[in-house]
Protein backbone atom coordinates (compact mmCIF):
# COMPACT_ATOMS: atom_id res chain seq x y z
CA UNK A 1 0.00 0.00 0.00
CA UNK A 2 1.17 3.63 -0.49
CA UNK A 3 0.96 6.51 1.40
CA UNK A 4 1.16 10.14 -0.10
CA UNK A 5 -0.21 13.47 0.87
CA UNK A 6 -3.19 14.69 -1.58
CA UNK A 7 -3.29 18.76 -1.88
CA UNK A 8 -6.97 20.67 -3.09
CA UNK A 9 -6.92 23.70 -4.15
CA UNK A 10 -10.32 25.18 -3.57
CA UNK A 11 -10.30 28.31 -5.62
CA UNK A 12 -13.72 29.77 -6.55
CA UNK A 13 -17.69 28.80 -7.01
CA UNK A 14 -20.18 30.72 -9.76
CA UNK A 15 -23.58 30.69 -9.47
CA UNK A 16 -24.56 29.14 -6.93
CA UNK A 17 -28.03 28.56 -5.43
CA UNK A 18 -28.75 31.33 -2.80
CA UNK A 19 -30.11 30.30 0.61
CA UNK A 20 -30.64 33.13 2.07
CA UNK A 21 -33.92 34.83 1.61
CA UNK A 22 -32.84 37.94 2.14
CA UNK A 23 -29.04 39.38 1.08
CA UNK A 24 -26.24 37.60 0.02
CA UNK A 25 -25.04 34.13 1.89
CA UNK A 26 -21.97 33.30 3.49
CA UNK A 27 -20.61 30.10 1.72
CA UNK A 28 -18.09 27.94 3.04
CA UNK A 29 -17.24 24.46 2.08
CA UNK A 30 -16.81 20.75 3.93
CA UNK A 31 -13.99 18.85 2.21
CA UNK A 32 -13.84 15.38 3.21
CA UNK A 33 -12.00 12.63 2.00
CA UNK A 34 -11.62 9.02 3.50
CA UNK A 35 -12.63 9.81 6.84
CA UNK A 36 -11.24 12.97 7.31
CA UNK A 37 -12.33 16.55 6.76
CA UNK A 38 -11.48 20.19 6.91
CA UNK A 39 -13.52 23.20 6.51
CA UNK A 40 -12.54 26.45 4.62
CA UNK A 41 -13.05 30.34 5.43
CA UNK A 42 -16.42 31.51 5.23
CA UNK A 43 -16.71 33.81 2.28
CA UNK A 44 -18.50 36.59 4.29
CA UNK A 45 -20.71 38.94 1.70
CA UNK A 46 -20.12 36.73 -1.17
CA UNK A 47 -23.09 35.14 -2.06
CA UNK A 48 -23.52 33.41 -5.36
CA UNK A 49 -19.42 33.76 -6.56
CA UNK A 50 -17.66 33.38 -3.67
CA UNK A 51 -13.99 33.10 -4.20
CA UNK A 52 -11.73 31.07 -1.42
CA UNK A 53 -8.19 30.34 -3.17
CA UNK A 54 -7.51 28.04 -0.16
CA UNK A 55 -5.05 24.87 0.02
CA UNK A 56 -5.62 21.85 2.07
CA UNK A 57 -3.54 18.87 2.84
CA UNK A 58 -5.38 14.78 2.93
CA UNK A 59 -3.35 12.23 3.85
CA UNK A 60 -3.89 9.03 1.28
CA UNK A 61 -3.47 5.90 1.21
CA UNK A 62 -3.60 3.65 -2.07
CA UNK A 63 -5.62 1.11 -2.93
CA UNK A 64 -8.43 1.13 -1.07
CA UNK A 65 -11.84 0.18 -2.01
CA UNK A 66 -12.38 1.89 -5.72
CA UNK A 67 -16.01 3.97 -3.69
CA UNK A 68 -13.27 5.33 -1.05
CA UNK A 69 -11.32 7.62 -3.95
CA UNK A 70 -14.39 10.33 -3.58
CA UNK A 71 -13.67 13.80 -2.79
CA UNK A 72 -16.49 15.68 -0.99
CA UNK A 73 -16.97 19.45 -1.53
CA UNK A 74 -19.94 20.09 0.47
CA UNK A 75 -21.02 23.66 0.31
CA UNK A 76 -22.71 25.52 3.00
CA UNK A 77 -24.05 28.59 4.05
CA UNK A 78 -22.87 29.63 7.52
CA UNK A 79 -26.04 31.82 9.44
CA UNK A 80 -26.43 33.20 12.64
CA UNK A 81 -28.91 29.74 13.88
CA UNK A 82 -28.22 27.31 11.53
CA UNK A 83 -26.06 26.40 8.63
CA UNK A 84 -27.93 25.36 5.76
CA UNK A 85 -26.77 22.92 2.89
CA UNK A 86 -26.43 24.97 -0.57
CA UNK A 87 -24.99 22.13 -2.45
CA UNK A 88 -21.94 19.66 -3.05
CA UNK A 89 -19.56 18.52 -5.88
CA UNK A 90 -17.77 14.99 -6.10
CA UNK A 91 -14.69 14.64 -7.96
CA UNK A 92 -13.37 10.68 -8.18
CA UNK A 93 -9.73 10.56 -7.56
CA UNK A 94 -8.47 7.45 -8.20
CA UNK A 95 -7.21 7.51 -11.73
CA UNK A 96 -5.36 10.78 -10.12
CA UNK A 97 -3.93 8.31 -7.22
CA UNK A 98 -2.69 5.62 -9.22
CA UNK A 99 -1.02 7.50 -11.96
CA UNK A 100 0.40 9.72 -8.47
CA UNK A 101 1.53 6.06 -7.14
CA UNK A 102 3.17 5.03 -10.44
CA UNK A 103 4.96 8.35 -11.31
CA UNK A 104 6.15 9.52 -7.78
CA UNK A 105 3.23 12.36 -8.19
CA UNK A 106 -0.04 13.80 -10.53
CA UNK A 107 -1.89 16.58 -10.88
CA UNK A 108 -4.98 17.96 -12.00
CA UNK A 109 -5.35 21.08 -12.98
CA UNK A 110 -7.90 23.66 -11.83
CA UNK A 111 -11.15 22.77 -13.39
CA UNK A 112 -14.83 23.31 -13.22
CA UNK A 113 -16.89 21.22 -11.57
CA UNK A 114 -20.53 20.68 -11.31
CA UNK A 115 -22.88 21.55 -7.82
CA UNK A 116 -25.75 19.66 -7.05
CA UNK A 117 -28.19 20.30 -4.63
CA UNK A 118 -29.88 17.27 -2.65
CA UNK A 119 -32.28 16.38 -5.57
CA UNK A 120 -29.31 16.21 -7.96
CA UNK A 121 -30.75 19.69 -9.84
CA UNK A 122 -27.78 22.18 -10.60
CA UNK A 123 -27.53 24.70 -8.32
CA UNK A 124 -23.90 26.18 -9.90
CA UNK A 125 -20.14 25.27 -10.52
CA UNK A 126 -16.72 24.83 -8.33
CA UNK A 127 -13.29 25.35 -9.48
CA UNK A 128 -10.88 22.73 -7.74
CA UNK A 129 -7.61 21.88 -8.49
CA UNK A 130 -5.80 18.56 -6.95
CA UNK A 131 -2.55 16.90 -7.01
CA UNK A 132 -0.79 13.72 -5.41
CA UNK A 133 2.56 13.24 -4.31
CA UNK A 134 3.94 9.73 -3.13
CA UNK A 135 5.37 9.78 0.18
CA UNK A 136 9.21 8.12 -0.22
CA UNK A 137 10.38 6.08 2.03
CA UNK A 138 13.71 6.89 3.44
CA UNK A 139 16.88 4.72 4.02
CA UNK A 140 16.38 3.99 7.45
CA UNK A 141 12.33 2.71 6.93
CA UNK A 142 8.94 4.60 6.84
CA UNK A 143 9.36 6.75 9.62
CA UNK A 144 13.00 7.16 10.25
CA UNK A 145 13.53 5.31 13.40
CA UNK A 146 14.93 1.85 12.74
CA UNK A 147 18.39 4.70 11.68
CA UNK A 148 18.27 5.80 14.96
CA UNK A 149 18.00 2.28 16.78
CA UNK A 150 20.69 1.29 14.31
CA UNK A 151 22.85 3.98 15.93
CA UNK A 152 21.82 3.37 19.54
CA UNK A 153 23.69 -0.21 18.97
CA UNK A 154 26.39 1.03 16.99
CA UNK A 155 26.72 3.26 20.07
CA UNK A 156 26.42 0.76 22.68
CA UNK A 157 28.91 -1.37 20.76
CA UNK A 158 31.75 1.58 20.95
CA UNK A 159 31.57 2.06 24.65
CA UNK A 160 31.72 -1.69 25.66
CA UNK A 161 34.29 -1.64 23.17
CA UNK A 162 36.48 0.66 25.34
CA UNK A 163 36.16 -0.64 28.82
Amino acid sequence: MAIGFMEVHLVKAKGLYNADIFGKMDPYVLIQYGGQEQKSSVAIGQGKNPVWNEKFMFKVEYPRSSDQHKLILKIMDNDLYTNEFVGQAIIHVGDLLAQGVENGEAKLQTLKYRVVRANNSYCGEIDVGVSFAKKVEDEFGEEGTRGWKESDKYLSQISKAKI
